[in-house]
């Protein structure tokens, strides 16, 4: 099977595509930066970048008859408050998160429909199923993303093409190090040192990325995809269909006492 991941200089995506390809698979990783891998090729790509994205998957299609997987991993964090947030801050955010992992799926479409079969796996997050306090635009973005894989399912299924999104909790990664951070005004400021250690810290004590690999390798050989997966610890995993059950206000009272707003 030939995969495509993205963002696979560290974290996530470099576990992933070590893991996929030590079990067999022909695994193609684009990051900006290029790593040393026996396990997959890295080529350096800017997904933000339609050119970029070409040259990736020329080279790709020169070297492999067939895509099978495309992997949107690459995406970045954000924290702060809605009123502190800046446009560029905004925009960068949601040209990496949205438009860049729209950009590789429209690279990789052609390719799947010759081959009439291809699966999409758009990395999500559970916290894109909820506004969640000081990562609003983070949460918006993932959720931008989600609205569009359930698009993107109805256009593509005549050629046997599977979207879905995976939503996962914590990671224990360096996401910290990439986040955006807008800079939090004084009314906000106690209020977001708290969530923001907090978060940080729920970070620290996520799942290991070997565990998201091991996950993503078990969906890989489902014949038939959901919309939507959801991985991680199960205090996070609830939140969802907790907040499709409870009334709002329920609901963001538990938000504020599990991140210790109270």
């Amino acid at each position: 099977m030939t995969i495509i991941i993205t963002g696979t200089s560290t974290g996530i995506g470099f576990a992933l595509a070590e893991y996929l390809g030590k079990n067999g698979h022909q695994v193609f990783g684009l990051s900006r930066k290029v790593v040393d891998s026996k396990h997959f090729i890295s080529i350096s790509t800017d997904i933000t970048d339609k050119a970029s994205i070409d040259h990736a998957i020329s080279k790709i299609n020169n070297d492999v008859p067939e895509i099978d997987v495309l992997i949107n991993n690459a995406g970045m964090g954000m924290v702060g408050s809605v009123e502190d947030a800046k446009q560029e801050e905004i925009l960068k955010l949601f040209n990496l998160n949205v438009v860049g992992s729209v950009q590789m799926m429209s690279a990789v479409l052609p390719n799947m429909r010759r081959q009439k079969y291809g699966k999409i796996i758009n990395i999500s997050s559970i916290g894109s199923e909820m506004g969640l306090p000081f990562r609003g635009f983070y949460s918006a973005s993932k959720s931008a993303l989600d609205k569009i894989t359930e698009a993107i399912r109805y256009e593509v299924y005549p050629w046997n093409i599977q979207v879905c999104s995976l939503h996962l909790g914590d990671i224990k990664t360096d996401i910290a190090e990439s986040r955006v951070k807008s800079e939090v005004s004084e009314p906000y400021k106690k209020v977001f040192d708290k969530v923001y250690y907090l978060m940080n810290s729920h970070v620290k004590d996520g799942a290991e990325t070997r565990e998201v690999a091991e996950y993503i390798q078990k969906l890989l050989k489902k014949r038939n995809w959901k919309a939507h997966y959801y991985f991680g610890k199960f205090g996070q995993k609830i939140g969802v269909p907790l907040k499709w059950i409870l009334p709002q206000n329920w609901y963001e009272n538990l938000m504020k006492k599990y991140n210790k707003m109270n």
